[in-house]
């Protein structure tokens, strides 16, 4: 290492491009001098030669020994941080359902999160819900390799690539309820494994993969089928283009989905709209349609310890849902009649850095059925108030 202690690493790379040159140098000198003793017969030819073969030697020595002098240094440049990672998302809420009056307090999501490296191309994620409305959940469990920069593979349980919404969690949330898109029409994890690709040349990026059709609770049961699902992202400046399809069999019913969505973020505004369509085949139920458009505006602010405060508004819907589970006479049932929905936000946040941070939302959500529905609680208008914590 005698190299690496003598020169930096701007005179280590001057000094290999230099040997580089030197070779075919001394190349097109020996076959001058070659030349020379073949018409002049010079006797003092082969010394020379001999020389110069002996600076061929050395100077390879000093190519093979600064590249490996560079080696630590290029490991030095790629330092990986081993250590497992963990961060936690509270989300607690009070609701009131303002059409018979009811109220709640409940502790919607307490998520754990561990995820880390092993090596600088694998790393892993585990997820888990402690408290999802009272109940545990497992929610994703995977490992990651990547062959190039470029291409990855995933395996294990995760939420399938598709859609733009579905993928938000409760520390990335927008609203203090999901969209119909992400809640009711298009929220499946499932166990299988995907690839990804992200091109070089292009903001382009592609996903997809192949999963169970059965539900992540059950992992021990043999399927003749599998589900699929593909997601296609494309960056144009401000603006993220997206598209996806997706083919599940929750029960015996094959869906398939197809999926559009536009997001623009500039400066203080994000703004999105999104479109999902849902086909039963064999005619089984009729297609749904599912879309979200919303709009984020904040603004930086000194209260106290708070700092940003963000006003949303959102305007969703969709058409009669069905789970694509049968019922007990082996038919598939509306389980969620069409609807629309108009929600009006605002957000408190102190804001330390993206995995550490406090949000103070206050939502109204006001649903317009499209047929007479007896609504509940859960389904009809409401106001509520969560605190949402991100560790």
């Amino acid at each position: 290492m005698i190299f690496y202690q003598i020169f930096n690493t701007r005179q280590l790379t001057i000094l290999n491009i230099c040997c580089l040159f030197l070779f075919p140098i001394l190349d097109v000198v020996k076959f001058l001098l070659l030349l020379l003793h073949c018409i002049f017969n010079l006797t003092f030819t082969q010394p020379i030669l001999f020389i110069m073969r002996f600076a061929e030697i050395r100077l390879f020595l000093v190519f093979l020994l600064t590249a490996t002098c560079l080696s630590p240094l290029l490991s030095a440049a790629e330092k990986v941080d081993y250590t497992p990672h963990i961060h936690g998302t509270v989300r607690t809420r009070f609701e009131v359902a303002t059409e018979s009056g009811k109220y709640r307090f409940q502790v919607r999501n307490a998520r754990v999160s561990l995820d880390g490296k092993i090596a600088p191309t694998i790393d892993y994620y585990i997820n888990t819900d402690l408290c999802d409305r009272g109940s545990m959940k497992i929610l994703d469990v995977w490992a990651r390799i990547y062959a190039t920069k470029e291409l990855g593979f995933q395996a294990g349980q995760f939420r399938m690539p598709f859609g733009v919404d579905p993928f938000r969690g409760p520390n990335t949330y927008y609203f203090a309820n999901r969209s119909f898109i992400g809640k009711q029409v298009c929220n499946v994890r499932a166990v299988g494994v995907k690839a990804m690709y992200t091109f070089s040349t292009l903001p382009l990026s592609a996903e997809a993969g192949v999963f169970n059709p059965t539900t992540i609770g059950d992992h021990s049961g043999w399927n003749s089928s599998l589900a699929f699902a593909a997601k296609v992202t494309y960056s144009i400046g401000n603006v993220k283009l997206a598209t996806g399809f997706q083919s599940i069999i929750p029960d015996s019913v094959r869906t398939n989905l197809i999926d559009g969505a536009v997001t623009w973020s500039a400066g203080r505004w994000t703004v999105e709209g999104e479109y999902m369509y849902k086909h039963y085949t064999a005619q089984r139920h009729k297609p749904c349609h599912a879309y979200n458009v919303f709009a984020n505006y904040q603004m930086p602010i000194k209260a106290g310890v708070f700092n940003r405060l963000s006003f949303q508004g959102r305007f969703d819907g969709m058409t009669a849902h069905s789970n694509a589970i049968r019922n007990d006479e082996g038919q598939l049932i509306t389980n969620d009649p069409a609807r629309n929905r108009i929600t009006i936000g605002a957000t408190i946040s102190y804001i330390k850095s993206k995995n550490l941070f406090l949000d103070i939302r206050a939502n109204y959500e006001k649903y317009f059925y499209h047929h007479d529905v007896t609504t509940t609680p859960d389904t009809g208008d409401k106001a509520l108030v969560e605190l949402v914590l991100r560790f």
